[in-house]
């Protein structure tokens, strides 16, 4: 593994924008003093663009903690559930299913996640974002409950028995829960959210408090950071507060050469600072790049259509292979979206869930949310759960916010009432609603581009042997709605 992330540093540390310096090297074999400053400050460069991409996750995790406290959760004391609406700020959060999530503390000791039986979906992942263990339906126990143990960095206490064992790297780790409606009762599935109980090993009697925050706005993005100081500023926090861990050894090495290191206090010059912003602001345009202008062949889903794999295959869950890290797997995910687990990548029919990501028409354009478009989706869909599509804003990751104050066309809800035999139905995107067609249409804003997730959960076999696909997003003209609906800008 140590090879493997000293591999990762020295092969993505040279960046595009990298200008080659001439006439470095003198005839008598000494630097030109005229460039060595030049060449020091690339180098600095480049060691900030290698550092951004890899501890992207990591600093993206921060803004899920922090996110949470802002709202008033505290670690090992409470977490909130919601249905996700538009008004959260989450990379790809989606309204299909209630969300709990919560921040968990290890340094006091190990944690009990304990589940009961039922239509739950769930994993804790490390402050790295790394996945430690799933539970629920993808979960060893298959949806049957059970009790599952979160043991902190280096622990050598007694194990006890009965429980499915995941060992973290760091003290801070995410606790992340779903609860499928499989009814078409969001009421239902957030309300059986709090039958999940999590508590110190040491003293099952504290448990956390779930709070709902529906009606709250939250924020659990880096947004804010993610292309400025800010961003190293956390990645420096980070640091300070979690132990040294052994694999990423030589990446330490990096950070400490950009003046971040565990024990010392972050105060770059202006020099350094203005390496740093613009490694933030040309580290973000390349993960943008990776989600959404890929080149790599497998990541198309069909040939005929311009849906792309969300995700590439990760079967342990952090991108690992026999080779060593697929980082740019890793960047495309991440820049996407919030956290992994070998289940979420999974192609197994009738396991877990799909992610097909829409975001050009079917000429190859960008979607554009001051144009009208179309998406026909032909019945049945091969689900033997539910499946939805969810339209996303470009700049945010974030569900699109309007007037409207919907993202998603789903089938337990906007498309429950489809008549049995429908061999095909038409979805509208567009900022003016199609007559008669309200509730088959998501308002998208002018001036923003967007994409979509169409998620299949429990995905059957046309899914996967190219017997069932959607059509592409066509242009589309038609009358729209006397209903004057404003933007939300």
């Amino acid at each position: 593994m140590k090879t493997s992330i000293l591999v990762l540093s020295l092969a993505i540390s040279v960046s595009a924008n990298a200008k080659p310096s001439t006439n470095v090297i003198q005839s008598n074999g000494f630097p030109n003093p005229s460039l060595v400053k030049g060449v020091q400050d690339n180098q600095d460069y480049q060691r900030a663009l290698t550092a951004y991409r890899f501890f992207f996750p990591t600093v993206s995790a921060e803004g899920i903690f922090q996110g949470t406290r802002a709202q008033g959760s505290v670690d090992n004391e409470s977490m909130f559930i919601m249905a996700a609406q538009p008004h959260h700020v989450g990379l790809t959060l989606n309204s299909d299913t209630p969300y709990g999530g919560g921040n968990i503390d290890l340094s006091n000791g190990p944690m009990v996640v304990e589940v009961p039986p039922g239509s739950y979906i769930g994993l804790v992942n490390d402050h790295n974002q790394k996945w430690i263990l799933d539970f629920g339906i993808p979960g060893p126990n298959k949806g049957q409950g059970g009790k599952h143990l979160i043991l902190p960095p280096g622990y050598k206490g007694e194990i006890p028995k009965g429980y499915q064992v995941g060992r973290s790297a760091t003290m801070k780790n995410l606790v992340a829960i779903r609860s499928l409606p499989t009814d078409g009762d969001m009421k239902k599935a957030l309300e059986a959210l709090p039958n999940i109980k999590i508590y110190p090993l040491n003293n099952p009697d504290k448990r956390m408090k779930m709070v709902d925050a529906t009606d709250r706005k939250v924020d659990v993005s880096l947004l804010s950071w993610e292309d400025n100081i800010k961003y190293w500023q956390n990645l420096h926090k980070v640091i300070s507060e979690e132990p040294a861990n052994p694999e990423y050894v030589a990446m330490y090495g990096v950070l400490e050469s950009l003046g971040i290191a565990k024990g010392k206090e972050f105060k770059p010059d202006a020099r350094m600072k203005g390496i740093l912003e613009r490694a933030a602001r040309d580290g973000k345009a390349q993960m943008i790049v990776a989600a959404f202008a890929d080149s790599r062949p497998e990541r198309i889903t069909w040939k005929d259509r311009r849906w792309e794999w969300a995700s590439y295959v990760s079967d342990n869950g952090y991108f690992m292979t026999p080779q060593g890290m697929d980082v740019q797997a890793r960047d495309r995910w991440f820049a996407q979206a919030i956290v992994s687990s070998p289940a979420m990548f999974s192609r197994s029919p009738g396991a877990g869930s799909l992610y097909w990501l829409g975001h050009t028409d079917n000429k190859g354009a960008y979607l554009d949310g001051g144009k009208s478009y179309q998406l026909k989706v032909p019945y049945p869909v091969p689900a033997k759960l539910f499946w939805s599509v969810t339209a996303y804003d470009a700049h945010t990751r974030s569900q699109v916010q309007s007037a409207q104050n919907k993202a998603a066309l789903r089938s337990l809800f906007e498309l429950r009432e489809i008549p049995e035999g429908t061999k095909e139905v038409t979805l509208y995107f567009g900022p003016k609603a199609p007559a008669g067609k309200e509730n088959l249409w998501i308002q998208t804003v002018p001036g923003r581009g967007w994409f979509t997730y169409f998620r299949i959960y429990g995905p059957t076999d046309p899914a996967f042997n190219g017997t069932w696909k959607p059509g592409d997003f066509e242009p589309a003209k038609f009358p729209t709605s006397p209903q004057k609906i404003g933007l939300n800008q």
